[in-house]
């Protein structure tokens, strides 16, 4: 069995990754972690960290993890240039598997993403993302939908800086060409929910995902850190524990 840490375990995520793996027997609960708790003592019980928490202790579950070899699955989202970069160093030392989504359906969402932007040229299609989740999110637009965003850019040669428009105010004119749309949502419980738009004259196509438990992340963030036993230090993703590449 594979022995597990997981931190945030007050958390809504927390609570739903103790679930999943409670109902999985090929992984067992070594240590739990919360705020204010010694988190090497946490660390050093387990082979695997799940981690669903906040980017600000991302830096320090990292290191953690470096200093006792372990490995780590990382649901976290809204990091900075510098956590992010943080992350990717530790990878050379330690497997991670960091996703901004670790439901299957959201991953096959990424998949068709890909490839329908491919298909749907921009010259013709115009492009929009929406996302809603519950109101408690901090960070906006959501790490799935800018992970759905960057699949975008990287097949349109288009770039986050420039050509994302973050909703729509006031008399802005025509769509600029290259534009894509992203449009944020919040309110009541909602789990997560996701489309992209791709809109022509006389005709349209949405690819859509809704979530409607929490279960089907924490499911997948427990296949992950079963798949990363045994991997030599990188850092994956759940298109590499899917074999979507």
């Amino acid at each position: 069995m594979l022995p597990i840490l997981i931190t945030g375990k007050s958390g809504r995520m927390g609570l739903s990754v103790a679930e999943a793996a409670e109902a999985n027997s090929e992984v067992t609960i070594a240590a739990t972690h919360d705020a204010g708790e010694n988190l090497d003592e946490a660390v050093k019980a387990a082979k695997c960290i799940i981690d669903f928490t906040a980017h600000s202790f991302s830096t320090s579950l990292v290191e953690a993890a470096i200093r006792n070899k372990v490995a780590i699955v990382m649901g976290t989202t809204g990091h900075t240039d510098a956590e992010l970069e943080t992350i990717h160093k530790a990878a050379r030392e330690i497997p991670i598997v960091h996703a901004p989504n670790f439901s299957v359906g959201v991953n096959t969402l990424f998949w068709l993403t890909r490839q329908a932007a491919r298909i749907l040229k921009q010259d013709t299609f115009d492009i929009e993302v929406t996302e809603m989740h519950h109101r408690h999110k901090i960070d906006a637009p959501s790490g799935t939908a800018r992970r759905l965003l960057e699949i975008l850019n990287e097949e349109t040669g288009t770039s986050y800086k420039d050509d994302i428009a973050h909703g729509r105010f006031g008399n802005i004119g025509p769509r600029k060409q290259g534009e894509i749309g992203m449009h944020t949502l919040r309110g009541g419980d909602v789990v997560g929910d996701h489309t992209v738009m791709f809109a022509a004259d006389g005709e349209r196509v949405e690819l859509t995902h809704k979530a409607s438990s929490r279960m089907t992340f924490a499911s997948g963030a427990v296949r992950a850190a079963l798949w990363l036993r045994g991997r030599p230090p990188g850092l994956y993703d759940m298109q590499d524990v899917l074999d979507l590449r």
